[in-house]
């Protein structure tokens, strides 16, 4: 059984099934146990206050887990996006490189990695004319890489600020009759709920003070929360992946959920909170890579470090994704460097 609020799970037996099954309602211990012989009053009377004390029942004399209230606001998402998005939550990352790559091929013997593409050998093939690769848009495309090794330098403040606007900003905002205002960004979202918000971790930024902010989209402006960033900070957040942690700034994705469950109640809507956040970060990587940046992006997370540094619950705003931005190092990109950062 797993609570999927608080995180705790036990094994059990039918006795336990059918004791939660009849307390969806406030009872005393002493109804439950009432009609019964001592020796299984007794023994019954445990179980229900071991129960509460492992979370899977609530006292009426204190108060409900934040999680649990939290949750409430899912409604109709319950349990099998809430199931999804906790248990998913802040799990053991490996961060000897050289360990896992060791692991990794020795499972590729044992299962051998997926064809990359597919193909349909006996079916009718059209060869295609060759893409059009002239003008800006097809060189980003082609640019864009995932850097683990930056310069030193500093990035300006107008240049993290173009970033941001092209990014996260608001670009208009129309009226929707009956409903209210909606917001319309560079990036796609469902029904322009537009669920993300950007919280930034400044390392080095030209003309802009230390600190962790919250990125105002529809005033184009930071608030900061903290005085507080470090290049360590940077890797914790990262689930210690060293290798991001000369970067100059770090930009946290989180969601409000009720934005998107407003409008779409079925809990396949949690797909379209994550397919934001991929809209968003390629944005991301392609606008950095067009300012001559370094930008990189990772799921690894410390997921309730983050959220607590943020003074948010994890659920009804939660951490989705991160993404961060560098100078770019003398040499630019080169396999061999992205590499070597691995290493380090």
């Amino acid at each position: 059984m797993h609570n999927i609020a608080t995180g705790a799970q036990v094994i059990a037996g039918p006795i336990v099934c059918s004791l939660l099954d009849g307390l969806d309602q406030w009872q005393s211990i002493a109804t439950v146990t009432a009609g019964r012989s001592r020796q299984e009053a007794i023994p019954l009377a445990a179980i229900v206050r071991e129960l509460a004390h492992r979370s899977f029942l609530e006292r009426s004399d204190r108060a409900r887990p934040t999680p649990s209230r939290a949750l409430d606001t899912w409604a109709d998402w319950n349990p099998a996006a809430s199931f999804f998005h906790l248990s998913t939550k802040d799990i053991p990352y490996e961060t000897d490189v050289a360990e896992a790559e060791k692991r990794q091929r020795q499972h590729a013997r044992l299962r051998p990695m997926p064809p990359p593409v597919k193909s349909y050998p006996r079916a009718p093939h059209i060869a295609l004319p060759a893409a059009e690769r002239a003008g800006e848009l097809p060189r980003l495309l082609l640019e864009r890489r995932t850097w683990r090794h930056f310069s030193r330098a500093p990035i300006d403040l107008s240049t993290l600020a173009t970033l941001l606007e092209l990014t996260w900003g608001v670009q208009r905002w129309a009226h929707v009759r009956g409903q209210g205002r909606v917001a319309f960004k560079t990036s796609p979202s469902g029904g322009a709920r537009h669920p993300i918000e950007a919280y930034v971790l400044a390392v080095r930024v030209n003309g802009l003070p230390r600190g962790l902010y919250h990125y105002a989209a529809d005033r184009h402006g930071l608030d900061r929360l903290s005085r507080r960033a470090t290049n360590r900070q940077i890797v914790e957040y990262c689930a210690d992946q060293g290798w991001y942690g000369s970067a100059g700034a770090l930009v946290i994705m989180t969601a409000i959920f009720a934005r998107e469950w407003w409008r779409y109640r079925s809990p396949r809507a949690y797909r379209a909170v994550l397919l934001d956040a991929g809209h968003l970060c390629q944005t991301f990587c392609l606008a950095a890579t067009w300012l001559k940046l370094a930008p990189f992006c990772t799921m690894a997370l410390a997921d309730s470090r983050i959220e607590r540094d943020l003074k948010i619950d994890g659920v009804t705003e939660s951490v989705v994704y991160v993404a961060g931005v560098g100078s770019r190092p003398a040499g630019g990109w080169s396999a061999r460097l992205q590499r070597a950062a691995l290493r380090q």
